[in-house]
Order: structure tokens, then C-alpha cells, then sequence
């Protein structure tokens, strides 16, 4: 595929999927402002991290994202898995810029070592490309990811302008408000917290035993130029 190579080209992933709302909301956000190819998860992959698919074989497909002028595909790998293969098998060139997704919550403190969403973002930097990871802070099954798109694609305009510093990428946390509400933006460092697992033993309908991790979150950073 040859997208125009006098217009900026676009990588956008995510972790929550390539049908995932977040990642239609973004890819709207950010139309016009280059060429768009989007490779993204075919399922849900919250909480993978930086993991690679090393032990399974890799599958890649063309998927209609349903939006005029922008490239999809979608992989059954994970959010890096996803970078990886844009890079050395899709795109002829490198993106001058990489987004990932809207993520579906939250992604600070210790969350963004899990993330999916955060890891493309880390790949992307570490192939030196600028790259930016937005996450909506809003956990609720109907959120509403259109407040979002301006401060998206504000940013992501910025980053096309100016680019990031070398080995860096860029983790965006955007309130649940409406758009109109949002003062601006703030530089924060990363909060320290931790989770307490806990495995809850559960019986499938066949008799096997299961188990589902939970857990709770500890803030114990309470400055308040945090993430948190």
C-alpha cells in the first residue's frame, strides 16, 4: 500500500478492539490531518502489556473500518504485535506519528505497565516514532468518548508539528467532563500504587475449577501532581 508521501501517515491501535468505539471516536478525531491506517486488535486485549506472540502463529487481515479514506487491518495479536506488523509488514514507511485508543478507562500509576493501550505507545517510541496513548477516564458501558476528540486531536496535530523527545512517548488521561469544562492541560508525573490480587475459585458448568483474578487498588501517592 502507498499512502501519499507528502501527506503525514497516521499508525492508530488500541487494546480494546478494532470495533471498540474508542478507536472509531479517535480515528474521527484526527480525520484530515494525514493518512490513516489502522491496525488493531480482532478482540479484546486490556491488560496485555508489552507481550509479543512468539509461541502461536500471527493473523492478519483487511477489515472495513466503514470510513472513507482510511486503511484497516486487524490481527488476532496483541497491541505491540499490532505496531510491530504495521511497521515491517504493511506501511512502506515509517508513520511520523503512532496513536492508541481511546483506551476505556483510565490509564495511570501502575496501570500503565498493563496496558495494552500504553505498550503500542511505548513501541511506537521505541521504533522512533512520536507516539501518544489517549485513555477516556470513564469506565462506564456508555461512555461517551465524544467528549474527547478535541483535546485528541489538539494533541495529536501538536505531536505531528513538533514531535516528542527521542525515547519518550506521551500518556494522555482525559477527565470525564464535558468538553466545554476542560481547563486545558497539566504535566504530571506518574503516581505510585499498587494492586492486591486475589483469585476468586470458581466452578464451570462441566465441574472444572477456575479461577478470576480481582483485586483492589491502592493509591499511596497522594500528591497531587500525579496522574491519578
Amino acid at each position: 500500500m502507498s499512502p501519499s508521501a507528502t501527506r503525514p501517515l497516521i499508525l492508530v491501535t488500541n487494546d480494546d478492539g478494532i470495533t471498540a468505539p474508542g478507536i472509531r471516536n479517535l480515528v474521527e478525531s484526527i480525520s484530515g490531518l494525514g493518512d490513516i491506517v489502522v491496525v488493531a486488535p480482532d478482540s479484546h486485549q486490556s491488560g496485555m502489556g508489552h507481550a509479543i506472540t512468539i509461541s502461536n502463529i500471527l493473523r492478519m487481515s483487511t477489515h472495513d473500518f466503514g470510513m472513507a479514506g482510511v486503511k484497516a487491518f486487524k490481527t488476532n495479536g496483541t497491541p505491540v504485535d499490532c505496531v510491530k506488523l504495521a511497521i515491517y509488514k504493511i506501511l512502506e514507511r515509517k508513520p511520523d506519528v503512532l496513536v492508541s485508543g481511546i483506551n476505556h478507562g483510565s490509564n495511570a500509576s501502575i496501570n500503565v505497565i498493563y496496558s495494552g493501550t500504553m505498550s503500542a505507545a511505548v513501541e511506537g517510541a521505541l521504533e522512533g516514532i512520536p507516539s501518544v496513548g489517549f485513555s477516556l477516564c470513564d469506565f462506564a458501558e456508555d461512555a461517551d468518548f465524544r467528549t474527547s476528540r478535541k483535546i485528541v486531536r489538539t494533541i495529536t496535530k501538536q505531536v505531528l508539528e513538533h514531535g516528542t523527545p527521542k525515547g519518550t512517548c506521551l500518556n494522555v488521561n482525559i477527565p470525564k467532563l464535558n468538553p466545554e469544562d476542560l481547563l486545558g492541560l497539566k504535566i504530571c508525573r506518574q503516581g505510585a500504587g499498587h494492586w492486591s490480587d486475589s483469585f476468586e475459585e470458581r466452578q464451570a458448568p462441566g465441574g472444572k475449577t477456575y479461577y478470576w483474578m480481582t483485586g483492589n487498588y491502592t493509591d499511596v501517592d497522594k500528591g497531587e501532581d500525579t496522574d491519578e
